[in-house]
């Protein structure tokens, strides 16, 4: 006699496991490591374990499929010319590798204190004040300062549009079964108004370049053969996009896992040398990036199952991080955890493989200049709030608002 298998549902996508996925990931994750799922109607299969994540990022028999025409998912953002984050090699490399001289670590040190003095003015005015909101009082506006102000020469005084654009192209870059009408719809013109905003700025840097990325870009352009224009400016909104998203939600989620975790917080101000170790704590615990897809170049293997060409999945990378087979007390945030020669695994927080996150040690120095400052300048450090909305995005995770009392 035969006992059925009980069907196993995922419902982390749904609103209800917005705020809180992760009991969703577990539940699903301590069943299967792969579970086939219907993303709208196309058939994929979900990774829910950390060693099959990995093995499908590091694999290089999986990419994007865009360009070989073979990917099942519906992503019109993956046309846009120079975004090169769903791309597959060889044109992957090219672009990445002309964006990468801005965030080796040489400029990186160059942009530290730029950086500090932001975060110094941002702190003043709420201390003088009496209140702050850590994401959008200092975490946004430090993005911008950053990103499309310092990388890419923008206009200061567009700040606003900065962060709305930024916020329907990452909604717009889940799936398109997992977006509305009206999400597609805004995300269609957020993209159309920072083109053609970038296009105006490279045309303006053609003639009167200035110490920036896109200036160098639009150098490479007018050199040809590395550049075409459309390209230079498809770049600029993918880094607008990747670039802001990822430090606003490190900043964000990390100093929310403090707040709820006070006895982190306080040995977190108590050691300012647990900083660094403490984000890769945060990306593993509440990463930024939740989940990405991927699609088989050809036919291969992982964890057992056989993939076909143009097979999908959805690699869920924010499970990963909380695989008790990998991570001991998975659910606990422990600032320690990567600090001194403790052998932790690496997290996927920023990915792995080709398309680890390029913009990794700008997120990273934004976050710890932001977290530094905010702990030693003000203590007692409180949640201002009992409840905290998240962003619609399932790709992306970040908060709303994050209010704060000293």
């Amino acid at each position: 006699m035969s006992t059925a298998i009980p069907e196993i549902t995922f419902d982390a996508f749904q609103p209800a496991h917005r705020a809180d996925p992760y009991p969703e990931y577990r539940r699903v994750r301590d069943a299967t490591p792969l579970l086939p799922f219907e993303l709208g109607d196309v058939p994929v299969t979900l990774v829910t374990r950390y060693e099959e994540c990995a093995a499908v990022l590091t694999g290089a028999h999986w990419g994007h499929g865009y360009t070989a025409g073979i990917s099942p998912f519906r992503d019109s953002t993956a046309a846009i010319p120079g975004s090169f984050v769903r791309m597959d090699p060889p044109e992957h490399g090219r672009y990445r590798k002309l964006v990468a001289k801005a965030f080796t670590p040489k400029t990186i040190a160059e942009l530290s204190p730029l950086a500090g003095r932001v975060v110094d003015d941002l702190l003043d005015a709420a201390l003088e004040r009496g209140t702050l909101d850590v994401l959008n009082e200092l975490a946004v506006p430090l993005a911008v300062a950053m990103i499309p102000v310092r990388l890419l020469g923008g206009d200061p005084a567009r700040a606003a549009d900065f962060r709305a654009w930024q916020l329907a192209i990452a909604r717009g870059s889940d799936p398109d079964a997992l977006l509305t009408d009206d999400a597609v719809a805004a995300r269609g013109i957020a993209a159309r108004d920072c083109l053609t905003y970038f296009a105006g700025l490279v045309e303006r840097k053609k003639s009167a370049p200035t110490d920036d990325l896109l200036s160098e870009l639009v150098a490479a352009a007018a050199a040809g053969g590395e550049l075409t224009q459309p390209e230079v400016v498809g770049m600029a909104l993918l880094l607008l996009v990747a670039g802001m998203e990822t430090s606003i939600n490190l900043i964000g989620n990390g100093m929310l896992a403090l707040l709820r975790n006070p006895d982190q917080l306080a040995l977190l101000r108590e050691r300012p040398d647990l900083i660094a170790p403490a984000l890769d704590e945060m990306l593993r615990y509440d990463a930024p990036t939740q989940f990405t897809i991927r699609v088989a170049l050809e036919d291969t293997t992982v964890g057992g199952k056989r993939f076909r060409r143009g097979d999908g999945v959805v690699v869920l990378t924010g499970s990963a991080g909380r695989d008790g087979r990998v991570f001991a007390d998975p659910e606990t945030f422990d600032v320690t955890r990567y600090a001194g020669n403790r052998p932790a695994r690496k997290h996927l927080g920023f990915s792995l493989g080709i398309h680890f996150c390029v913009g990794a040690p700008l997120a990273r120095l934004e976050a710890e200049v932001a977290l530094r400052a905010l702990l030693a300048r003000a203590p007692e450090l409180a949640l201002a709030t009992e409840t905290v909305d998240y962003q619609p995005s399932l790709i992306h995770r970040g908060i709303v608002a994050l209010p704060v009392t000293w």
